[in-house]
């Protein structure tokens, strides 16, 4: 019996041993691109953890027989997790998608550590859901170096550095918006909500999103979902006191494991007419709504997604913008009286803009080890902008403007990258189709026409150590606008007969039919560098030549432009536009109480092509009485400063300051040139606290100066009054006063899933006039504003 139970604990101890045998897992981590050994990656084979060394290798001497998940992670690298069974030694070799100095890039997120000479402003999230009702141009306002560019107090557009419009490039979930951004005021077509991340490029230095954007790029990038399985989404509801009225969003999402995603949302949004210190304004109610829908696959060696987005916008224009005598005109302008105030509706009648833009877009990519990554996209876009003047009889119905721009778009580029360099190129193609629909029974403003594009870039990207990186790049696009456009005959013999002899198609009584054929050729090219002596300072300078194709409205605008209350002329033989941008970044860290970061960017811009609108006359009609505002080409010259400043108080405490100030000059006709921002200081202080959960409180002041350097373009203008004929002189050029406004703010979690935000714009109702509003001669800016957000996240 004692040999029996002897034999049967051997055999015990014999499995006992075997049960625990171990093995020893060992191999290396490195860069899935050029094979680069990666340091410090974090590898981990269920409860046991190591790093790698200087040559990338890992090494676990104990591993007990089993199945495991093996996580490797590595500081901006994508993790990689796969099931592993151990029964044996093994030699790993893990790739890591190590990609995060993709040129110039729109994921280009975070602190941007990877940015090189790039000057990068960012907008997060909690920045986005903060300020969720305000629209994309009053949103990026509060960016050192950016303003709004005005058409009363709904429509807004970016000016970055004294640059707007066409000038501004958009991207919109990686598609470049086309969507008639000529106009003054046409604001940008997108819904804020729908994006998680928005970056301020400044200046010219980001080719791959074309040469038009000589004035610096906008990108519009929604929320990157986890890789895993999820549902989650949100439900936003705000109330707004200035225009009593409200916004309600939703976003919902799908997440799965294996990298596949869809995702949708919409907003709708009502406001009222619009108040100002003691008045409301008439007819500048808005309703907007919005949807977007999207679905893919975002693997590590390849993806795809389709996506679409949609949005249509109402907004009313103030009837005061819109006057019937010249007298009137006169008394608004010069001695500011008031019209059309007070009587409060939800109505929007005429004069008012509806604007419908419809995006829908395919792209994939495909990684090669060792060829790199190609990327494709395909982008449809439909705008349709019906402009409604005030009108007699069935007229009224009608829309003084109704244009409709289709426009298709792709790309094909290539990234490849190395230890110390990257190059990223690509091809780009485009086709426009305007259509001013003739029902309108109204002069057309801007003509039919079509507009063809192609374009390739290359940006060469090199690091030299660790402190010192450089890039190159450059960019050849054409452009070739063909168009039907006709001219009062004295207009074409006076201006264009004997310029563009062979455009001239046939004459119609006192009209000339032409089809004007245009061809230009840009060139644009960018050099930069980024040194970095140490932690505490670095240095980007950046150098850019860019050539831009006129738009539309430089060149054939013709007329009326309702919504933004003016006539328009445009000049067929402006060539394309040139500029010169250089800027400079410091930055600074300092160990000053528990941080200070500053940063200062000088810049200058210097074109003998420059593309200027000024006023240039008055037009009476029965329609009313409109200055005009004519397109010339003359040599300028602007420069100006950014300043950044932050400093952490204490661990919950925070002071931001920024300062940005701005002098250009019309040296062709040596005067200043018209619509430079103001100089501007705006400062906040945050306190957070974490009872309750992500508790804040926050107070803004902006203090804008008078703009003393402006052209003096006042215009005369005739009218009878009293039965006597009278010229007077109409002020257009007189800056409005210096002003500050307050703002303040406070949120917090109120349970798990449910957060509340309150915010207070324009606290003491100050009455104050935005030089850059282009309504400003006729009407303030709005008045105290209460805005209450309640947010369900699941």
């Amino acid at each position: 019996m004692k040999l029996i139970y002897s034999f049967m604990l051997i055999l015990c101890g014999l499995a006992l041993i075997n049960a625990q045998q171990t093995f020893s897992v060992e191999g290396t981590v490195q860069d899935f691109h050029d094979k680069t050994m990666l340091e410090n990656a974090v590898v981990k084979i269920g409860g046991f953890t190591t790093k790698t060394d200087k040559k990338g290798k890992f090494s676990f001497d104990r591993i007990p027989a089993g199945q495991y998940i093996l996580i490797a992670k590595h500081p901006d690298c994508n993790d990689y997790t796969e099931n592993i069974g151990v029964t044996q030694d093994l030699h790993l070799t893990i790739t890591l998608e190590h990609h995060v100095e993709d040129i110039e890039t729109v994921t280009l997120h975070g602190n941007h550590k990877q940015s090189g000479s790039v000057i990068i402003r960012t907008l997060d999230k909690t920045d986005i859901e903060r300020n969720s009702t305000e629209n994309l141009g009053n949103l990026l306002s509060k960016i050192s170096g950016v303003t709004a560019l005005k058409t009363g107090n709904n429509i807004a557009k970016p000016v970055i550095h004294g640059l707007y419009g066409s000038r501004i490039a958009i991207l919109n979930n990686g598609v470049k918006m086309a969507e008639q951004e000529w106009g003054v005021e046409h604001a940008p077509n997108v819904d804020v909500n729908d994006f998680g991340h928005i970056d301020v490029i400044k200046g010219a230095s980001a080719l791959k999103y074309g040469s038009d954007a000589v004035g610096g790029v906008v990108v519009l990038e929604p929320t990157v979902l986890p890789k895993r399985d999820t549902l989650m989404g949100n439900i936003k509801l705000s109330g707004i006191s200035n225009g009593k009225g409200g916004e309600i969003s939703a976003n919902v999402a799908k997440a799965w494991k294996n990298q596949w995603f869809v995702k949708s949302g919409g907003s709708y949004k009502k406001l009222g007419d619009l108040y100002i210190p003691h008045h409301t304004l008439q007819n500048s109610g808005a309703e907007v709504n919005s949807f977007n829908f999207s679905v893919g696959n975002h693997g590590f060696m390849q993806g795809f997604d389709i996506s679409y987005s949609g949005i249509n916008q109402e907004f009313g224009i103030y009837k005061g913008a819109h006057l019937g005598s010249p007298l009137d005109y006169y008394k608004a302008i010069n001695f500011g009286q008031p019209y059309f105030l007070d009587n409060f509706s939800y109505d929007i009648t005429n004069p008012k803009q509806e604007v419908e833009h419809h995006i829908a877009k395919i792209s994939a990519y495909k990684r090669f080890e060792n060829f790199g990554k190609i990327s494709f996209q395909y982008s449809f876009q439909l705008n349709r902008r019906k402009e409604f003047d005030i009108r007699r009889g069935e007229l009224n119905e009608l829309p003084s403007m109704d244009l409709r721009l289709i426009t298709h778009s792709a790309s094909l580029t290539h990234l490849l990258e190395r230890a110390n360099w990257s190059i990223e190129s690509g091809l780009s193609a485009g086709f426009q189709d305007n259509y001013p629909n003739p029902a309108t029974k109204a002069r057309r403003l801007i003509p039919d026409y079509y507009k063809y594009d192609a374009g390739a870039f290359s940006v060469f990207k090199y690091k030299f150590n660790s402190k010192l990186n450089a890039e190159a790049g450059a960019r050849y696009d054409f452009s070739r606008y063909d168009a039907y456009k006709y001219y009062d005959g004295k207009d074409w013999n006076e201006k264009f007969a004997n310029l563009f002899p062979q455009f001239f198609v046939m004459e119609s009584d006192s009209r000339i039919l032409t089809r004007p054929i245009l061809d230009y050729h840009n060139f644009s090219a960018n050099l930069g560098l980024n040194y970095k002596p140490n932690n505490s300072f670095e240095f980007k300078v950046n150098l850019s030549r860019a050539d831009r194709t006129p738009n539309p409205a430089e060149l054939f605008a013709d007329g009326l432009h309702h919504s933004a209350a003016v006539v328009e002329e445009g000049d067929l033989s402006i060539k394309k536009e040139t500029l010169y941008n250089a800027t400079l970044s410091m930055i600074g860290k300092f160990s000053v109480l528990k941080g200070l970061h500053v940063e200062v960017s000088p810049y200058y811009i210097i074109s003998d092509s420059f593309i200027n609108q000024v006023p240039t006359g008055f037009e009476s009609s029965n329609r009313g009485t409109f200055p005009i505002w004519s397109y010339q080409q003359i040599k300028a010259r602007m420069f100006g400063v950014d300043a950044d400043v932050e400093l952490n108080i204490l661990d919950n405490l925070k002071w931001n300051t920024s300062f940005s100030a701005l002098k250009g000059d019309d040296l062709t006709n040596k005067e200043p040139l018209i619509l430079m921002m103001p100089a501007n200081l705006r400062n906040s202080v945050e306190f957070k606290l974490n009872t309750p959960k992500n508790l804040y409180i926050r107070v803004e002041n902006e203090s804008v100066f008078r703009q003393n350097r402006y052209p003096l373009r006042n215009q005369s203008i005739e009218f009878i009054e009293d039965g006597q004929v009278r010229n007077e002189i109409v002020d257009l050029s007189t800056p409005p006063s210096a002003y500050t406004v307050f703002n303040a703010s406070v949120g917090a979690d109120l349970f798990k899933n449910l957060n509340v935000n309150f915010r207070i714009n324009n606290i003491f109702n100050t009455e104050y006039r935005e030089y850059l509003n282009r309504l400003r001669y006729i009407m303030p800016e709005p008045g105290r504003n209460f805005i209450v957000t309640l947010k369900y996240n699941f």
